[in-house]
């Protein structure tokens, strides 16, 4: 016997079932460890409200006495103090020799003449850049790095 062939829409639903399964599986998991996680704060934020008493809840001071052992507080988890970080100092670097400084100088103005401006707002910032660069080359000694 032949099988008939399945349409376009029923080979899409059984190419992508595997997927659909990972996707529902994982989404019911992330779910349940949301809900787990919710419970466990709400059950531990309960056990530490003090705990009533006998004579709260309506009974007589004779039935309070003669409960077996005293209520107890649980103890109360406390986090350990965080401690500032001490930042380490600043690495001091040499100084960049006058020669690299002029070398790095040169390039970088051999760069920006290799830029095409867009328009004439770019162009006069880039020229501004220029004429900076210029005046720390043809400087006598040059800032320090």
């Amino acid at each position: 016997m032949e099988t008939p062939p399945f349409s376009s829409k029923e080979s899409r639903i059984n190419r992508y079932k595997p997927i659909w399964r990972i996707l529902l599986i994982s989404n019911l998991a992330l779910g349940a460890y949301m809900f787990a996680k919710a419970r466990k704060k709400n059950s531990s934020a309960a056990d530490n409200k003090p705990a009533k008493t006998g004579a709260e809840h309506g009974k007589s001071e004779i039935e309070a006495d003669v409960s077996p052992a005293p209520v107890t507080t649980p103890s109360v988890y406390e986090e350990p103090p965080i401690l500032p970080v001490v930042a380490k100092p600043p690495k001091i670097l040499e100084p960049i020799p006058e020669d690299q400084q002029l070398e790095l100088f040169n390039w970088i103005l051999e760069e920006k003449r290799k830029i095409r401006p867009i328009d004439l707002e770019e162009r006069k910032r880039i020229d501004e850049e220029k004429a900076v660069l210029k005046q720390f080359i043809r400087a006598k000694s040059l800032p320090r790095i």
